[in-house]
Formats: structure tokens, C-alpha cells, sequence
């Protein structure tokens, strides 16, 4: 390149009138009336001497529901994921609070809709600095389905290093903690890497895992793993590259210091230190939070998993059914290994998955529902949910109403006999008080018989711009970057193909409203979003920004 073109470039990007500048203008404040309320509540006396059951969260990573055979997949089979639906209950229409990785998880573990605390988006170490990089990552190819946002504006570094969750939160370990219950974390954190939001200090007597969004499953030239490196894609190279050696955040740890460097498949590791965990601590209550990682990219399966799928001709899609197979193995060495210490009765297991499948690599489509990750569309926040609980709730049921993730916090306290704190609002539900009460009641079509009542009036999205509700039937979703407006009736269109919006306007308005007074009650994120994700529907017809 001529040194006259370089020169230009530079000076291009670095004036101030094209360059982006770190700022204060991110400045992230935290809620010092729940800090102090957090800090009285860990420090008070819990004098619970109930009978507790073990409680274990089991979650997978970017799974789309209909990638479990329980929920019709006919790509694969997962006897011991469905299992625990078939040993308990089965929720048909389950979403998580957001279709990405850290704010679903916020949600999770303190039981509330995480835009109460502004961990809304998606945590990033990295910005656009400057023109140059704008328009690389704005015109070229290999950037899609990515586009980044221009800001003349962006979080210092110190603002940076403030992302995570925010100290104000109470975790379902620290309640559990409190409760006289031994607590565990097993697998992928992702919600902050700084210590104050590290695992070790939000509740977790032990942990192994890591704190970014992804890292390796295995060395890429290990001959015992197959690797699946999606061509000509950004997002994926980006990930291998920043995966490869497992460094910074992207490193196992243990008990959030000690860096390991064990060459088993990851998916096996986790399983064994799960169940290392569980048989260590079977004499008392345990509580094991469980976040593998698989099926999220870099993709990579063990060899002997993907020769089990030769008839998948898709390289990425063979490896994507390889992984889910293998993690479908490992959940069953788990639950043996609670069969054979006894522990199944007195075990209270979820399983779910963190957001909807990754369609924009290639892996898997979410169909019938529209869209994936990234997407308020059904395919980005509808995902497996089970529950198993053998003697204390039914099992075989399935239950047809709309729950959240955000009822597992509450479902557990419950279960553990916790007094939550009363300086907070909590938005979860005791799901086992919408279960039948006995195990003797009349089967129907859809399992055991369930309570006529909806654990939920609505269920609530937000990211930024991006904003949904669904109340009972009808689902609306507001897009300003997109500027497209969209309702949909959800039982007679599941896959959100007709667009109601201008044939109901009573709906619209009734559910705008409704909208909008829970939007009242959240804050602001507390950081701003870096890409959008651009979403072509399968016929070409609408282009969606997210």
C-alpha cells in the first residue's frame, strides 16, 4: 500500500472529528440502597432447620428446544436430557429473559428480569475506535450477519472493568449459602471476570470453569476431536482466536484462581467435577449450578461422537449433533451417579437452555419457530425447561402453560424453606404451586392433570431497543432499529409468519400498555451495545436488526 495512502488512513482515523473517544459518559452506577440491603441480608442469622432437598441447575449453551428429541427433534435422540422431563414435568412454551448468553444468566441467578439492575446487554471489553474500523467491519463480508455501532463516545477503560453483575444483586447461591446449603459452579460464568463479580464472591464455596463467553473443548490438533470452524464468518473466527490457548479469561480456573490444564474434552471434564462435587458433599444439602457451555461455538466434538452421525452430510450441523450427544451422555453419568448414592429422591434437578440455538452459524434452525440467538423472534428465547423432583411433584407431565426462567430462583428458595429479602421485587413464581398436589391424579392427553391457572399474566424482552411481550395468546414485539412493529397470535402461528399488527389494534394497544408499565419500573443499561445482529427471515421478505 503506498506510504501517501497510508498516511491518509491515519490521519483519518485519528481526527477528532472521525476517531471514537473513551468517556465517562458510560459511567456505571450501582444501586447503594440494595448493596447495603445485600450486605444486612448475608450478614443476618438464617436459622433454617428444615429439611432441604439438593437442588442442581443444570444449563446448557445456545440448545434450541427443538434440538431435544422430548420436544420433537427428529435429528437426534436425548434420553437422558428428556428424561428428566419424563421423570418430572415438561414445559411446553418456557422462556429464558433474553436471547444472549450474560443477561439471560443475570436473570437466572438472582430471580429478577435482569433490566431491574441494567445488565441488559451484552458485557464487551472491546469497541469501534475509529472510522476505519467502522466501515471494515461495517462493508466487508466477512463481518455479517454483524454490523457495528458508531459512537463518537465509548466506555473507558475503568468503566469497563465495571461490567458484571452489579454488587446490589443477591445470587440463588449466596440465598442458598445463608440457608446452610454447600454451593457449587461448575462450567461457564460469563458475568464479569472483575472480583467483585467473580463466582467466588457471589455465593459459590467452589467452582471450575471460566469466565468468558466461550473457550475451547478440547486442543484443535488433539486427533480425538473433530473441529468445526464455520468459513468466511467473523463471529466464529473471532471466537477460535480469541479460544486458542485458553488464556484470559477464556482459562479453566479453579476456585476462581488456580489456572488448570486439562486436556479432557471440556463437556466430560465439567461432568467430572460435578460429580466429584455432588459425592463430596452428599451428606449434607449441596447446591450445583451446572452452566456447560456445549453446544456454543467453537465447535468442536469428540471424534468417536461425530463418527456416530457419518449420515448428516453438513459438516457444522454433524458436529452440532455430535456435541449435543455427547452432553446428552454426560448429564446421564450425572444422574446415575445420584441414583447410586441415593440421592434422587432428595434431589430437585432443572434443566434449560441459556437462549435459542445459533442459527446464524449454520448448526441448527429452531424450526418451526423463527429466528434464534440474537432474536426476540420464538427461536431466540424459547428453550428447554425441565423439571424433576421423583416423590415430591409428578412426573410425565406436561405443562402447557408460558413459564420463565426466572421462576427457578423462586421454585428453589421455595424449596429450601429461604426468606427472601423484602427490599427487592422478585419476578419468578413457585412453579410446584401450579402442579397437581398428589401423584394419583387422572392422566390426560398431555400427562397428569395440571392447575387451570397461568403462573404468569405476561412475560417481558428487552434489549436496548428491542422490546416484547407476551400476554396469553398474542406476543408483541417493538424493533426501532428495525423500525418494524409485529403481533402475532402464538397458538394458531407459532412461527411468527403473519404479522397482525394493523388488524388488532385493541391488542396493540392493551399490550403496549402493559409494556410500557413494566418498562417503568427498570433502569437504564448499565453499558452500551457494541454490534447489532442483522436477521433475514427464510423467504427474504423482511430484514431485522437486533
Amino acid at each position: 500500500m503506498p506510504l501517501r495512502l497510508l498516511l491518509f488512513l491515519f490521519l483519518l482515523t485519528t481526527h477528532p472529528l472521525l476517531a471514537q473517544h473513551p468517556s465517562d459518559a458510560h459511567k456505571i452506577y450501582w444501586n447503594d440502597t440494595l448493596i447495603q440491603g445485600r450486605e444486612d441480608y448475608l450478614a443476618a442469622k438464617h436459622n433454617n432447620q428444615h429439611t432441604k432437598p439438593n437442588i442442581i441447575i443444570i444449563m446448557a449453551d445456545d440448545l434450541g428446544q427443538t434440538d431435544i428429541s422430548l420436544y420433537g427433534s427428529k435429528r437426534i435422540s436425548t434420553p437422558n436430557i428428556d428424561a428428566i422431563g419424563l421423570n418430572g414435568v415438561t414445559f411446553q412454551e418456557a422462556y429464558i429473559t433474553s436471547p444472549v448468553c450474560s443477561p439471560s444468566r443475570a436473570g437466572l441467578l438472582t430471580g429478577r428480569y435482569q433490566q431491574r439492575f441494567g445488565h441488559e446487554l451484552q458485557m464487551s471489553d472491546r469497541y469501534v475506535h475509529n472510522v476505519f474500523e467502522y466501515l471494515a467491519f461495517k462493508l466487508l463480508p466477512a463481518f455479517r450477519p454483524v454490523t457495528p455501532l458508531w459512537r463518537r463516545l465509548y466506555p473507558s477503560d475503568e468503566e469497563r472493568m465495571r461490567q458484571g453483575l452489579p454488587p446490589s444483586e443477591i445470587t440463588l447461591a449466596e440465598v442458598l449459602k445463608v440457608n446452610g446449603y454447600t454451593t457449587g459452579i461448575v462450567g461457564k460464568w460469563h458475568l464479569g471476570a472483575q472480583d467483585f463479580a467473580l463466582a467466588c464472591n457471589r455465593g459459590f464455596d467452589y467452582q471450575y470453569g471460566f469466565n468468558e463467553a466461550f473457550t475451547l473443548y478440547m486442543d484443535t490438533e488433539d486427533p480425538a476431536v473433530v473441529n468445526g470452524k464455520v468459513k468466511g464468518q467473523y463471529m466464529d473466527s473471532h471466537q477460535w482466536r480469541t479460544a486458542e490457548g485458553r488464556t484470559g479469561n477464556c482459562a479453566i480456573t479453579r476456585n476462581c484462581c488456580e489456572k488448570t490444564d486439562d486436556p479432557d474434552y471440556l463437556t466430560d471434564r465439567l461432568t467430572t467435577e460435578a460429580v466429584n462435587f455432588v459425592s463430596s458433599n452428599k451428606e449434607h444439602p449441596f447446591f450445583l449450578y451446572l452452566p456447560y457451555n456445549a453446544p456454543h461455538a467453537p465447535l468442536q466434538a469428540p471424534a468417536d461422537y461425530y463418527a456416530q452421525f457419518a449420515h448428516v452430510e453438513d459438516h457444522i450441523q454433524r458436529t452440532y449433533l455430535a456435541m449435543i450427544k455427547n452432553l446428552d451422555d454426560q448429564i446421564g453419568r450425572l444422574t446415575r451417579t445420584l441414583d447410586s448414592l441415593k440421592l434422587t429422591e432428595n434431589t430437585l434437578i432443572f434443566f434449560l437452555s441459556d437462549n435459542g440455538g445459533a442459527a446464524y452459524n449454520g448448526s441448527t434452525d429452531n424450526y418451526p419457530y423463527r429466528g434464534g440467538k440474537l432474536t426476540n423472534f420464538e427461536g431466540g428465547i424459547r428453550v428447554p425447561f425441565m423439571m424433576q423432583w421423583k416423590g415430591s411433584i409428578p412426573s410425565g407431565i406436561r405443562f402447557p402453560y408460558p413459564v420463565s426462567s426466572l421462576d427457578i430462583f423462586t421454585t428453589a428458595a421455595s424449596a429450601a424453606h429461604a426468606t427472601l429479602p423484602q427490599d427487592r421485587v422478585y419476578d419468578g413464581v413457585n412453579l410446584t404451586d401450579f402442579l397437581p398436589s398428589n401423584l394419583g391424579l387422572p392422566s390426560t392427553d398431555h400427562g397428569p392433570s395440571t392447575t387451570d391457572s397461568p403462573p404468569h399474566t405476561a412475560l417481558y424482552w428487552r434489549s436496548g431497543e428491542c422490546k416484547a411481550i407476551r400476554m396469553g395468546d398474542w406476543k408483541l414485539s417493538i424493533n426501532t432499529l428495525s423500525d418494524i412493529n409485529s403481533l402475532y397470535n402464538l397458538t394458531s402461528d407459532p412461527g411468527e409468519q403473519h404479522n397482525l399488527y394493523d388488524e388488532h389494534p385493541e391488542v396493540v394497544k392493551q399490550l403496549s400498555t402493559q409494556l410500557s408499565a413494566w418498562e417503568a419500573q427498570m433502569v437504564k443499561p448499565l453499558w452500551p451495545r457494541v454490534v447489532n445482529y442483522i436477521y433475514k427471515d427464510r423467504l427474504g421478505r423482511q430484514k431485522f436488526s437486533f
